[in-house]
C-alpha cells in the first residue's frame, strides 16, 4: 500500500548510470586521501610505511582476504545503516552484484528521509576509509593507513552520490535508484 502511494508521486532523478561514474568516483575518492598521504609522509616518512608493508606483501592471501572482506563490510554498512535509520527493517534491504560491471551493491527498496539515506551512503567511507586511515596515521601503521586509503578511494561513488544530493533537504523523501548510482527524490 505504501509503495503504491509513493509510486504515484512525482520524482526527480538524482542518479547516474553505473558505467558513467568510474572516472568521477575515482577522483572523488582519491582527492580526500591526498592530504593524509602528505601528512603521513611528512610525519613518519616512507621507511615506516614500507617496513609495515613488508609483512603484508609477503602474505598476498591476507591482503586479498582483507580487500574482499572490506568490500562485503562496505555494502553491509550501507544496508545496516539504511535498515536502522531509514525504513527500520532488514526486509527493505537487498544485496547483490551487478554482473555487467562486477559491482557489489546494497539497495534499499523503501523510501526514507534524505538524511538517513546520506548517513547510509557515508558510513562505509567513515568506518572503513577515514577511521583506519586516521588510526594508521596516528600510530604509524602503514598497513592500516593503506587499508583506509583503499577504502576511501573505494567510497568515491558514495561521495558522488552525496555530491548529487547536496541541495536536497534532509527531510525530503528519497528512494534508492533501482539500477543507477544515486536515488530518486519525491516531490511534494
Amino acid at each position: 500500500m505504501q509503495q503504491a502511494t509513493f509510486a504515484k508521486k512525482d520524482k526527480q532523478d538524482f542518479s547516474l548510470p553505473i558505467d558513467r561514474v568510474g572516472g568521477s568516483s575515482l577522483l572523488l575518492g582519491l582527492l580526500p586521501t591526498l592530504p593524509f598521504i602528505v601528512v603521513f609522509w611528512a610525519g613518519w616518512g616512507w621507511r615506516i610505511a614500507v617496513n609495515n608493508f613488508n609483512p603484508l606483501l609477503s602474505n598476498v592471501g591476507f591482503f586479498w582476504l582483507a580487500m574482499v572482506g572490506g568490500i562485503v563490510v562496505h555494502e553491509f554498512l550501507h544496508g545496516f545503516t539504511w535498515a536502522i535509520a531509514g525504513p527500520k527493517s532488514w526486509q527493505t534491504v537487498e544485496f547483490g552484484i551487478q554482473w555487467k560491471t562486477l559491482t557489489p551493491y546494497a539497495h534499499s527498496t523503501q523510501p526514507m528521509p534524505a538524511w538517513a539515506y546520506r548517513l547510509g551512503v557515508a558510513m562505509p567511507a567513515l568506518l572503513l576509509g577515514f577511521a583506519p586511515m586516521l588510526a594508521g596515521l596516528a600510530i604509524a601503521n602503514g598497513w592500516l593507513f593503506l587499508f583506509g586509503i583503499i577504502f576511501t578511494i573505494a567510497a568515491g561513488g558514495d561521495f558522488l552520490v552525496l555530491w548529487l544530493l547536496r541541495q536536497v533537504d534532509g527531510h525530503q523523501l528519497v528512494a534508492d535508484h533501482p539500477q543507477n548510482v544515486g536515488c530518486l527524490v519525491y516531490i511534494d
